[in-house]
């Protein structure tokens, strides 16, 4: 009887859609920030904002979650899709709380490159968000999903090749830990947004 009174379907490819646009954002401020580490104040802030922002949308996402009891996705789908998006704005917002906390004042062009990759990351994934509500979309959906993967392979290369370099020519043990960890959180993005690429190949491939 109670399941008669509630939603049948709700706003959450809204709120996907919503999300994903907040992960472009971030991924902009972050690779302005790379672009010019005196901006860190200021695209930190941003960065913030954004994440605040996303976490609203998630929240949003789950109560609706509890309040509809036809959902037009698999529930845990619904909950891993949502939970794993928000993962790569906490990991953004990390970079550059680790860029404040660690004192970097100079970043290396694996660490451009790789805020680079983020960005085209998060936008493939606002692509295939955007194609999501409709299965006609299924081959689009999972070209872009093809492309995530092949950044994050692109990014797997630049990490290595930056750690490479690292415990090669940086003398500065101090450095060494703080760099290595930049790269880790940027290279993390990427695993995030291919872990998103994977729950949406597997919506479409059930749905289409």
């Amino acid at each position: 009887m109670f399941g008669r009174l509630m939603p049948r379907e709700g706003r959450f490819f809204e709120y996907f859609i919503e999300h994903a646009e907040q992960l472009v954002l971030g991924a902009i401020e972050l690779k302005a920030l790379m672009a010019n580490v005196a901006e860190l104040p200021l695209r930190k802030r941003n960065i913030e904002s954004i994440e605040h922002r996303a976490d609203k949308v998630t929240q949003q996402t789950m109560q609706l979650l509890h309040q509809t009891f036809i959902t037009p996705l698999d529930r845990d789908e619904i909950h891993q899709l949502i939970t794993r998006m928000d993962d790569i704005l906490d990991l953004m917002e990390d970079a550059s709380q680790c860029m404040h906390l660690y004192d970097i004042h100079t970043v290396t062009d694996e660490t451009r490159q790789l805020a680079s990759i983020c960005l085209e990351s998060t936008e493939k994934v606002r692509e295939a968000i955007k194609l999501l509500p409709n299965m006609k979309n299924a081959e689009a959906i999972l070209e872009s999903c093809k492309r995530i993967d092949r950044l994050e392979s692109d990014a797997d290369h630049v990490m290595r090749t930056a750690m490479a370099k690292l415990f090669r020519e940086e003398a500065d043990a101090r450095q060494i830990i703080k760099m290595k960890e930049l790269y880790q959180l940027l290279e993390s993005v990427t695993d995030r947004c291919q872990d998103v690429a994977n729950i949406i190949e597997g919506i479409v491939l059930e749905n289409a």
